[in-house]
């Protein structure tokens, strides 16, 4: 069974919160269909923004980097992903160390 898009925001919002990483919802997407994309920003002036992508390899999907680099560059590609997709959901996390916890069960 396929999770819905508001049901697996509001599952990582819990997550981060319960380890104290500051995150909320920049833009709120189709509650059913629409991709995420989580921005990390590590609050140094650099951030990350990370896609769920199909690997044709194994059949998976995976968090993958859609962009890196300076906040300002980030945002203007979160931006331009916005103007041509408006089921799109956003979620900032704020963290100095990097953790976004993508990469822990249940979550991919």
């Amino acid at each position: 069974m396929k999770l819905t898009a508001d049901i697996w925001v509001s599952a990582y919002l819990t997550r981060l919160r319960l380890q104290e990483i500051p995150a909320f919802v920049v833009k709120r997407g189709d509650n059913t269909a629409g991709a995420v994309l989580v921005k990390l920003n590590t609050l140094d002036g650099q951030a990350r923004c990370y896609q769920r992508s199909f690997d044709l390899m194994t059949g998976d999907r995976q968090w993958m980097v859609l962009v890196e680099g300076e906040e300002a560059e980030v945002d203007n590609s979160i931006a331009k992903q916005r103007s041509f997709d408006p089921d799109l959901w956003v979620i900032e996390v704020e963290d100095k160390a990097g953790r976004h916890l993508l990469d822990e069960p249940g979550l991919e």
